[in-house]
């Protein structure tokens, strides 16, 4: 019978830290929830954006919150997949940090 707790099984990376380790190159805590709160705010705007439309195209409420819950998808969804290619060329920009210089060749 083992008496240590299952997480403690797991095999630790070379710095002995254990699992819960973030990798070094994702991108900081801060440009994340820059990304969040620019995804949040688009689809505010959006939202702003569809509900005018709509209420210059129609009178009815319904219309109006569907022209509302279209754009604020719309905008969202835009900037979200925006966000999320930033992030990723922020974590490979992070993996190499020294990038060969322009006269150099390859070997």
């Amino acid at each position: 019978m083992n008496d240590r707790p299952e997480h403690q099984n797991e095999p630790q990376d070379q710095t002995g830290s254990g699992p819960d380790v973030v990798p070094p190159m994702l991108p900081s805590r801060g440009a994340y929830l820059l990304a969040f709160s620019a995804v949040v705010l688009a689809g505010i705007l959006g939202a702003i954006i569809g509900f005018g439309i709509a209420d210059v195209s129609s009178d009815s409420g319904v219309a109006q919150f569907v022209g509302a819950f279209i754009g604020a998808v719309i905008g969202a969804g835009g900037v979200g997949i925006v966000a999320v290619l930033v992030l990723r060329a922020m974590a490979e920009w992070k993996r190499n940090p020294n990038p060969r210089p322009r006269g150099q060749a390859r070997s």
